[in-house]
């Protein structure tokens, strides 16, 4: 049976792609941002059991070499999270298709589509393939929030699946991205140009960090290979935000409104015509 490895599962969230939809966040990801938002979507969970000993709910125990949840006794308290020292989340839980098909089931009168996230969820392509298609039989749309990492024209079955995507473009430079990634940006923008010359790419995003990026430069690069491609294809500039990141890996702050302004700007003399600030 075919299984995937889920972090969370939102049941509601207007944030990630047009409507009310359902999120998925799946566990795992090739990328180690700098900036990470969810540094525990990173990592596998390597039993150590380090984060068994922070909790003080008794819903972590050690079960042979393996860590164990207990859903019924967690408080959500996300200490184990704190403790963890490998980027990891011991509650991401494998499961099948139809499991998660049950959690979207339940509010699928409530939702426009649904919405698979990470972590990076297209390392887990093969799962999600088989889930889009239960989904689509509830006619609710799936589109997918990816780094752009893995080339999905070679993916046909899981591209013509889905509706739409969304990307991270975090650094044009190629060695700026390696630095801020550990990776090339070279799949990322192959990636870009494929989905928008099939009508599948909805937004580009670009993180704005000062004192470590070229933002500037970024976005200059970034809003003008989107208008090229289709202006009407949303660009989302985010500020740099210090909550939930690994702040001894990084030394930034939140940007300025009157620096936001300015990309925004940027951008729009270089024919962007759907720009969002965040």
């Amino acid at each position: 049976m075919c299984k995937g490895l889920v972090n969370r599962i939102l049941p509601f969230s207007s944030v990630d792609g047009p409507g009310n939809r359902s999120a998925i966040f799946m566990q795992g990801c090739n990328f180690n941002c700098l900036y990470c938002h969810n540094p525990e979507t990173i990592n596998i969970c390597n039993n150590c059991g380090v984060c068994v000993k922070s909790c003080k709910y008794e819903s972590l125990s050690n079960k042979g070499k393996e860590v164990i949840w207990n859903l019924k006794n967690c408080k959500q308290c996300d200490i184990c999270l704190k403790s963890c020292p490998n980027d990891s989340n011991p509650k991401s839980i494998y499961m099948s298709v139809d499991e998660v098909y049950e959690q979207i089931y339940k509010v699928k009168s409530f939702i426009s589509g649904i919405t698979v996230s990470g972590g990076e969820c297209t390392l887990q392509h093969e799962f999600l393939t088989k889930l889009f298609i239960k989904v689509k039989e509830l006619g609710l749309t799936c589109y997918v929030d990816t780094n752009g990492s893995i080339p999905l024209k070679y993916k046909k079955d899981f591209v013509d699946i889905m509706d739409m995507s969304m990307i991270d473009l975090k650094s044009y430079d190629e060695d700026e991205h390696k630095m801020l990634t550990g990776m090339s940006n070279k799949n990322v923008i192959e990636n870009i140009k494929y989905l928008a010359s099939i009508d599948k790419l909805y937004e580009v995003r670009t993180v704005i960090v000062p004192n470590v990026l070229n933002n500037h430069y970024n976005v200059d690069k970034i809003s003008k290979l989107i208008a090229s491609l289709n202006p009407n294809i949303r660009y989302k500039i985010i500020r740099y935000r210090n909550h939930g990141v690994r702040t001894d890996i990084i030394n930034s702050y939140t940007p300025s409104d009157d620096m936001m302004n300015e990309l925004h700007q940027i951008a729009s003399n270089n024919g962007c015509k759907n720009i969002i600030l965040l």
